[in-house]
Order: structure tokens, then C-alpha cells, then sequence
């Protein structure tokens, strides 16, 4: 399994709410700073960071995001 934490741009204030309903998403919450939330993400292949990534990317209102992959 690989995890990554993705870090989200967003005006949206319920936008951590909105991550909890994607796929290979398993825990998010808002945060401060020059990021609005953050999604924990745990997929099988490392291959696969990408399709989530690019389903966050897709959510209304998100501007951007940087994901940051578990290195073991």
C-alpha cells in the first residue's frame, strides 16, 4: 500500500467534507496557511496517486494541489 498526504487550494469552505467522498480517501480536515485542507490518501500502487489526484483536481473550486507520497 502507498499513502500520500495531498494538499488542497480551495475557497470552499466545506471542501475537506467534499474529499472525504473520494475514492482511496481515508481521513481529511481543514488546515491554515497557504493550503486549505488536506486529504490522506492510501492506494495499492503508487501508479494509482494519479487518478486521485486528478479526481481532487476535478472537485468545483479547487485551484490546486500538491501531493507529498510516503517514502518507506
Amino acid at each position: 500500500m502507498v499513502k500520500a498526504v495531498v494538499l488542497v487550494k480551495s475557497p470552499k469552505k466545506l471542501i475537506a467534507a467534499r474529499l472525504r467522498m473520494v475514492k482511496s480517501v481515508y481521513g481529511s480536515f481543514a488546515v491554515s496557511g497557504q493550503f486549505d485542507a488536506v486529504a490522506l490518501i492510501e492506494v495499492k500502487d503508487l501508479s494509482e496517486i494519479k487518478d486521485v489526484t486528478t479526481e481532487i483536481q476535478n472537485i468545483k473550486g479547487v485551484e490546486r494541489t500538491e501531493t507529498l507520497v510516503q517514502v518507506v
